[in-house]
């Protein structure tokens, strides 16, 4: 059974996702030194989303 048009979504998420993976979160731990190789995985620290802006078609410029 197909699923109906309304219903599909367009493929990608339109917003940024409020919530990361364990393994997004060690990386950005990592990178803000707040977590080292052998700690616990268990209780992470909060890591704030990094918020991407959509990028929209951009302007073409008119050569003189």
């Amino acid at each position: 059974m197909s699923i109906h048009k309304s219903l599909k979504t367009r493929g990608k998420l339109a917003r940024t996702r409020s919530v990361l993976t364990r393994a997004e979160r060690i990386a950005a731990l990592e990178e803000q030194r707040r977590w080292r190789e052998g700690e616990s995985i268990y209780g992470l620290p909060k890591v704030k989303v990094p918020k991407i802006k959509a990028g929209g078609k951009k302007k073409k410029k008119k050569e003189e």
